[in-house]
C-alpha cells in the first residue's frame, strides 16, 4: 500500500482558480473612497519547498527581524534570491499535469500596517486587492487564512473589512513559484516569482460602487453617442461637457467626437452611488464585423502594430506608471497604432494609458499551453473539462477588469494554447458578456470559436494569398477578416521585409494589418555581460538570446527595426517626380488638419533652402497632387533632390510641435559619378615596394601598404558578416538556414591564393582566388590600381568559379586603418541599413565617431551598415564609390564580433577596420518568421565595382 500525505501546499497542484477570492470586478485608479498602497518593503524568507516552513509567520506577533526585505511590486529572484530562468515554450519542470515539483521555490512576504487616520473598520467594507502575483498565493491577515488564488497577471480581491484593526495589521502571503497555474502560463518570457504587481487595501463604505459596465457606443451616420452606465449599486452618471445627468441603467444619446486611435476624445464623467463618487474617462467607439471586415465607427482600421511583453531590465514585469507611459509615447512617436498585450493582460494602468492617447489593443488572456506541444498536445488542459473552471476565471477577470476600456477592441482567448473545449467554452462566455467587442485567437485555424481569421508568422506570399482568398479552409473562415497577430520577427538585427508585407496589407481589403514581435528586448541588467539573457543564470534548460527580439533595446533605446517600421507605416505617403509630389493620408480616420508641411532641397546631400509646403487637410484616404517651389539656383553642379517632411503643427500629450511624423525625397538630378583619368603606372623599387601615385603596395604580393601618409593593413575581398540572430534562423524552420549552409561551405574561413601580381602599363594588377578550405567552388577575384597622380582606384572584378547554390553573406573589401574616429560621410543614415531594411535611409550628409556607427545588440552580430553611400571619409582618407556602396566601420574584425555572446566581449583594438561593400544579403526574420525574399539575396555572379581614394588628412 501507497500514499501520498496531505499537506498545506495541497492548494498548489489544485486545478481551481483558487477560493475566498471575490467575484471579478471592473478596475478603476482612483475615487472618492480611501486607500493605503501597501507597496514598499516587505519582509522576505526563501524557502526550498512548498511545504518546507510552517504557518506560524502568518501570526501576530511572529519574529521575522531575521528575514531580509524585498521590495513589492518585485521578483524575489530579482532581488538576490535564487535566479530567473528563461524558456521560449519548454516547461522548466517535468509534464505531468496538475503536478509540480518538490523543489517548488517559496517566498513568504510579510507586512505589518496601520490604518490611516479616520479609516473605520466597522464602516462599510474594505477589500484587498492583488494586481498580480506569480504563480500561486496563499494570504493571511492577522492570522487569519483568507483564500488563495492562481492567475498570474489578474486581479484578485477579498473581503477583508472583519478582519482589520486600527493598528498593528499583519499581512502574510506565500507565494510558490511553481504550481498548476503554471501549466496555464508557459509564455515565451522568463519565469519571475513573486508579488509583481500592486497591493492595496480599499475602503468600501456603505453604498459604495461594486461592479459597473459603460457602454458607449457611435453612430457613424448620425454622430450621436449612446452612453448607458450598468452598475451592481444604484446610482446617477453624469459628464458635464455633454450635459448628461442619468440613472444607471439608463441610455442617453447625445451629440459627440467619436474615440478613435487616431483621435482619442475622452469625456471626464462620475459614477455616484450612495457611498462613493467614481471617476470614468468615457469613450464613444462602436466596434463590429460588417462586410467581412473589422469596424470601428462604421470604417475598416488597419492595425500597424506591436505586441507587447511588459518588461524593465531591473524590474522585470514589475513596471512603474512612468515606464508604462514612455512605452506608449514610444509607441506614438513611432507612428505604432496598436498592441496585442502578449501574451496576459498588461498592469491596467497601461489600459489607460492606450485610451489616454490613443492606441487599438487586443487585449489577451492570461492563456499558453505551448509545452504541450511536445508530446502533440495530449493532456492540453485547454481540453481537459477539469481546468474549464480555470479557464472561464482567467477569461472573467480579463474582461470584467477591462471592459470599461475604449481602446480595447478585441478579446483574445490566450496564446499557442492549442485548441479544445476549454477554449470554445472561455469564446462563448465572453460574446455572452460583452456583444460590443470581437473574440480572436490565433490557434483556431478554423475560426470556430473567433471573429478574426488570425495567423503568426505566415510569409509574403502566403499573406497575398489569403488577401486574395485564395487560401482555402471553413466557409466560415473565408468570410473573416485577416491579421498577423504575430510578424515581423525583431531579434537582433531586423526585422526584414517590412516595407513588402506593408504593401501587401494595403492591397487588399481583406488583410487588416499586424503586430510586430515584439515590443521589447527582455535583457536583464547584469555587470557580467552588460544584459544577460537565457542561460546566462546556469539554467539546466533555457533558450538563450530568443528572449531578446524586440524593437526596443532594455534601457529603451529605439533599434534600427523600430525606426524603419516607423517609416514603414507612417500616416501619410509622400511621393514625387521633381516639380510635384503626390500626398496621401493613409490614416482611417483623422484629416490632416493636425500636419504641417516642409520642404527642403539638397545639393550634394546638403541642405541649401527650406520652407513650408501648402497642403491641404486631406480627409483619410484621399490624397493631391501638391506643386514644389521652383527649385533654387544653385552653381556648381552635383546630385539634387527635394526632401519633403510632415510634422506635428503643435504640442500633443504624445509629442512635441515639429515632431516628424512622416516624409519623403524625391530626386531632381542624379549623381555625377567620380571622374578619373588614369596618369602615370606602377614603378617599382629595389626595396620590394612598388610605388603608384600616392600608393605604395607589398612588390611580392601586391598588398596595399598606405595611401600618402595613411597606413593600410590587409585590404582584400570579403564575403563574410558576423551572423544575425535572422540568418542563424530557427531550429525548427523547414526553410533554408543561410548562417548555417555558410559556415557548413566554409564561407567564415575563406583562404586567398595570389597568382599573380602584374605591374603593366598604367596599372597595377593583382590577381587572386578566393575560396573556402575543402570545397571546389571559390571566386577568382581580380583587383586592378590606377592613379590620376594625387588620387588612387581600384577596380574589382569577381567571377564565381564552381558551382555557387548558396547566397553570399556580403561582397566588397576590408581594410585596416591604424588610426580613426570621426566618420563623415554622403549616403543613406543616419543609422543602419541592409537591402530589406533600407525604408527609414535617409539620404544625406551625416557624420559619427567610429563607437557610434555601432548597433548595440544584446547578442552582437553583423551591424552598422550605412547603405546608399557615394563618398565617406575616416581615418584620413576620403573614399568614392562606383556603384554606390555599403560602408561599415569597427574597431573590432568581423572574426570578433562575430565570436562574441554578449556586448562585453567586445574589446576595442587599435585598428579600425573598414568595409566597402559592393552588396549586402538581406535580413529577412527567419529567427522564427520567414527568410530573406528572392529580391534581397546576394547570389554570386560576376560582379565589377570601383573605389576611389584620396588622402584628406
Amino acid at each position: 500500500m501507497s500514499f501520498r500525505p496531505a499537506t498545506a501546499a495541497d492548494h498548489v497542484e489544485d486545478v481551481s482558480p483558487g477560493s475566498g477570492a471575490l467575484p471579478p470586478r471592473a478596475w478603476y485608479p482612483a475615487s472618492d473612497a480611501a486607500s493605503l498602497s501597501l507597496n514598499g518593503d516587505w519582509r522576505f524568507r526563501l524557502s526550498p519547498t512548498a511545504d518546507a516552513e510552517d504557518d506560524s509567520f502568518a501570526e501576530p506577533g511572529y519574529d521575522a527581524g531575521g528575514w531580509a526585505k524585498v521590495s513589492v511590486p518585485g521578483h524575489w529572484v530579482l532581488q538576490g534570491h535564487g535566479a530567473p530562468v528563461y524558456t521560449n515554450h519548454l516547461y522548466p519542470f517535468p509534464v505531468d499535469p496538475p503536478r509540480v515539483p518538490t523543489e517548488n521555490p517559496t517566498g513568504d512576504h510579510l507586512r505589518f500596517f496601520d490604518l490611516p487616520d479616520g479609516w473605520d473598520p466597522a464602516d462599510g467594507g474594505t477589500v484587498l486587492r492583488f494586481d498580480g502575483v506569480e504563480s500561486c498565493a496563499r494570504v493571511w491577515l492577522n492570522g487569519t487564512d483568507i483564500g488563495e488564488f492562481k492567475g498570474s497577471r489578474l486581479p484578485h480581491e477579498f473581503a477583508v473589512g472583519h478582519l482589520l484593526k486600527p493598528a498593528g495589521n499583519v499581512l502574510a502571503v506565500r507565494v510558490h513559484q511553481w504550481s498548476a497555474g503554471s501549466y496555464l502560463e508557459d509564455q515565451d518570457q522568463w519565469w519571475l516569482p513573486g508579488i509583481f504587481r500592486d497591493v492595496t487595501l480599499l475602503h468600501r463604505p456603505a453604498g459604495s460602487v461594486l461592479d459597473f459596465f459603460v457602454h458607449a457606443s457611435y453612430d457613424h451616420v448620425t454622430g450621436a453617442g449612446t452612453l448607458r452606465v450598468d452598475s451592481d449599486v444604484a446610482g446617477r452618471v453624469t459628464v458635464p461637457e455633454l450635459g448628461i445627468d442619468i440613472a444607471t441603467g439608463e441610455p442617453a444619446t447625445v451629440p459627440v467626437e467619436a474615440w478613435t486611435a487616431e483621435t482619442p476624445r475622452l469625456y471626464d464623467g462620475v459614477l455616484a452611488t450612495e457611498g462613493e463618487r467614481v471617476p470614468l474617462r468615457i469613450g464613444f467607439r462602436t466596434v463590429e464585423l460588417a462586410d467581412g471586415l473589422i469596424k470601428v465607427n462604421g470604417r475598416p482600421v488597419l492595425f500597424k502594430g506591436v505586441n507587447r511583453h511588459e518588461w524593465h531590465p531591473e524590474r522585470g514585469r514589475a513596471l512603474d506608471l512612468e515606464t508604462m507611459r514612455a512605452d506608449v509615447l514610444l509607441m506614438k512617436r513611432h507612428n505604432i497604432n496598436a498592441v496585442r498585450t502578449s501574451h496576459y493582460p498588461p498592469h491596467p494602468a497601461f489600459l489607460d494609458l492606450c485610451d489616454e492617447f490613443g492606441l487599438w489593443v487586443i487585449d489577451e488572456c492570461d492563456l499558453e499551453t505551448h509545452g504541450f506541444t511536445e508530446q502533440a498536445w495530449r493532456d492540453n488542459p485547454v481540453d481537459d473539462d477539469r481546468w474549464t473552471p480555470a479557464l472561464l476565471d482567467r477569461a472573467a477577470r480579463m474582461v470584467e477588469r477591462d471592459k470599461n476600456h475604449p481602446s480595447v477592441v478585441i478579446w483574445s482567448l490566450g496564446n499557442e494554447a492549442g485548441t479544445g473545449r476549454g477554449l470554445t467554452a472561455m469564446s462563448e462566455w465572453i460574446h455572452g458578456r460583452d456583444a460590443s467587442r470581437l473574440v480572436h485567437y490565433e490557434g483556431d485555424i478554423d475560426c470556430r470559436d473567433t471573429d478574426v481569421y488570425s495567423r503568426m508568422y505566415a510569409d509574403h506570399a502566403e499573406v497575398e494569398r489569403i488577401g486574395q482568398g485564395l487560401d482555402g479552409g471553413t466557409h466560415r473562415r473565408r468570410q473573416l477578416p485577416f491579421i498577423l497577430c504575430e510578424y515581423g520577427h525583431a531579434m537582433g538585427n531586423g526585422p526584414g521585409g517590412l516595407a513588402d508585407y506593408q504593401q501587401i496589407f494595403e492591397s487588399y481589403d481583406r488583410l487588416q494589418g499586424g503586430f510586430i514581435w515584439e515590443w521589447i528586448d527582455h535583457g536583464i541588467k547584469d555587470d557580467r555581460y552588460e544584459y544577460a539573457y537565457g542561460g546566462d543564470f546556469g539554467e539546466e534548460l533555457h533558450d538563450g538570446n530568443f528572449v531578446c527580439d524586440g524593437l526596443v533595446f532594455p534601457d529603451r533605446r529605439p533599434s534600427p527595426g523600430l525606426v524603419e517600421y516607423k517609416k514603414v507605416i507612417e500616416p501619410v505617403r509622400i511621393e514625387g517626380d521633381g516639380a510635384t509630389v503626390r500626398v496621401t493620408n493613409k490614416q482611417d480616420f483623422a484629416d490632416l488638419s493636425a500636419l504641417d508641411f516642409e520642404w527642403s532641397y539638397q545639393v550634394g546631400g546638403e541642405t541649401v533652402e527650406s520652407g513650408s509646403l501648402g497642403v491641404p487637410a486631406l480627409a483619410a484616404g484621399e490624397s493631391a497632387e501638391v506643386k514644389l517651389p521652383e527649385p533654387p539656383v544653385v552653381t556648381g553642379g552635383g546630385e539634387t533632390q527635394w526632401t519633403v517632411r510632415a510634422l506635428l503643427a503643435a504640442d500633443t500629450g504624445w509629442g512635441p510641435r515639429g515632431h516628424v511624423v512622416a516624409w519623403g525625397q524625391v530626386p531632381v538630378s542624379g549623381r555625377q559619378l567620380p571622374s578619373f583619368a588614369a596618369s602615370g603606372g606602377p614603378v617599382v623599387s629595389g626595396d620590394g615596394l612598388i610605388a603608384l601615385g600616392p600608393a605604395v603596395f607589398d612588390a611580392r604580393s601586391g598588398a596595399l601598404r598606405s595611401i600618402g601618409s595613411v597606413p593600410v593593413t590587409g585590404l582584400r575581398l570579403d564575403v563574410w558578416r558576423a551572423t544575425t540572430d535572422n540568418d542563424d534562423g530557427a531550429a525548427w524552420q523547414s526553410d533554408i538556414r543561410y548562417g548555417a549552409l555558410w559556415r557548413k561551405f566554409g564561407l567564415h574561413r575563406m583562404r586567398h591564393r595570389l597568382d599573380a601580381v602584374e605591374a603593366v602599363g598604367d596599372t597595377l594588377t593583382v590577381r587572386t582566388r578566393v575560396a573556402p578550405a575543402a570545397w571546389e567552388f571559390g571566386l577568382v577575384t581580380v583587383y586592378r590600381w590606377t592613379t590620376d597622380g594625387s588620387r588612387l582606384r581600384l577596380t574589382v572584378s569577381v567571377t564565381p568559379d564552381g558551382d555557387w547554390t548558396v547566397p553570399l553573406p556580403r561582397l566588397g573589401v576590408r581594410f585596416g586603418l591604424s588610426a580613426a574616429d570621426r566618420v563623415r560621410w554622403f549616403g543613406g543614415g543616419p543609422g543602419e541599413a541592409y537591402p530589406d531594411t533600407r525604408a527609414a535611409s535617409v539620404l544625406g550628409r551625416w557624420q559619427s565617431t567610429v563607437d557610434d556607427l555601432q548597433t548595440p545588440y544584446v547578442r552582437p552580430q553583423e551591424n552598422g551598415a550605412r547603405a546608399d553611400v557615394r563618398w565617406a571619409e575616416l581615418g584620413g582618407l576620403r573614399i568614392e564609390g562606383d556603384p554606390e556602396f555599403w560602408f561599415t566601420a569597427r574597431r573590432w574584425t568581423t572574426e570578433q564580433l562575430d565570436a562574441a555572446a554578449h556586448r562585453t566581449d567586445l574589446t576595442p583594438g587599435d585598428t579600425v577596420w573598414v568595409n566597402l561593400d559592393h552588396g549586402q544579403h538581406g535580413i529577412g526574420s527567419q529567427s522564427c518568421g520567414p527568410g530573406v525574399l528572392p529580391p534581397y539575396r546576394l547570389l554570386a555572379g560576376p560582379v565589377e565595382f570601383s573605389f576611389v581614394f584620396a588622402d584628406v588628412g
